[in-house]
């Protein structure tokens, strides 16, 4: 009652190997980009018509294909909504993290999008998982960390400061490290945030105990760009707080 079967038949076959190799060789990467759309159209009562087709295009041997889905699972989770998302995406989901950083890196783009639709005991899973975006395939591809830090700083109104002192304050301590400036400067603005974090929900005791590793790590320093890093990180907000408790 939507859409002509013959139409939603001839979408699905896009996928047929055969025909890449006789109509069009990015036939496939054209299905995952438009199957956001379609998938908008039929309504999630329907999402049963594209859920092996989604799930080919998933697994495509190109990664262009794979990166097309991971760029946009995101927005295919609210149109299908907590359930359905928990039972089909998170699977295709934790594929992609484990998947080249071409494609990880359209999951990474969205991570904040995507991992806020989920429960928060399914959320709360990947705390573990966030570290392995510091390992890239090319440890040139500084982008790629510059992004963690973007999205980790969203993601922290995700999870208790608890969780943010145990999980994420060590990632945010690697990136302060980085060796691109640029990585640097945005995880600097993660330090505060986390600070912000703590004192936002009354967790003084964390507070602290982060400030004094950040005094200990980088205010006294024996490398002059550990030294600066703290400088910065006072420059970004905190430079009175930061100075009274060194003080």
């Amino acid at each position: 009652d939507i859409i002509p079967q013959p139409l939603l038949d001839q979408y699905l076959s896009m996928t047929d190997p055969a025909r890449a190799q006789t109509v069009d060789t990015e036939i496939a990467k054209h299905c995952a980009y438009s199957l956001p759309g379609v998938a908008l159209t039929l309504g999630r009562q329907n999402w049963h018509c594209l859920k092996d087709t989604y799930e080919t295009l998933a697994s495509d041997v190109q990664w262009k294909v794979r990166r097309t889905l991971a760029f946009s699972i995101h927005e295919l989770a609210v149109i299908l909504g907590d359930q359905l998302t928990a039972a089909d995406l998170v699977p295709i989901f934790n594929g992609f993290l484990k998947d080249l950083d071409e494609v990880r890196i359209g999951v990474l783009k969205h991570l904040y999008d995507f991992l806020k639709l989920l429960h928060a005991d399914k959320r709360r899973e990947y705390l573990y998982q966030l570290q392995e975006f510091v390992v890239t395939d090319n440890s040139r591809n500084w982008r790629f960390r510059y992004e963690l830090a973007e999205q980790l700083i969203l993601i922290l109104e995700l999870y208790n400061p608890n969780d943010v002192y145990d999980y994420l304050r060590h990632i945010a301590l690697t990136l302060c490290s980085d060796k691109v400036s640029e990585v640097r400067w945005i995880s600097f603005k993660l330090v505060v945030a986390i600070l912000q974090k703590f004192y936002a929900n009354s967790a003084n005791a964390l507070g602290l105990n982060f400030i004094n590793e950040l005094v200990v790590r980088f205010r006294h320093c024996s490398k002059w760009v550990g030294r600066q890093a703290f400088a910065f990180i006072c420059q970004v907000g905190m430079f009175s707080f930061c100075f009274y408790v060194y003080i």
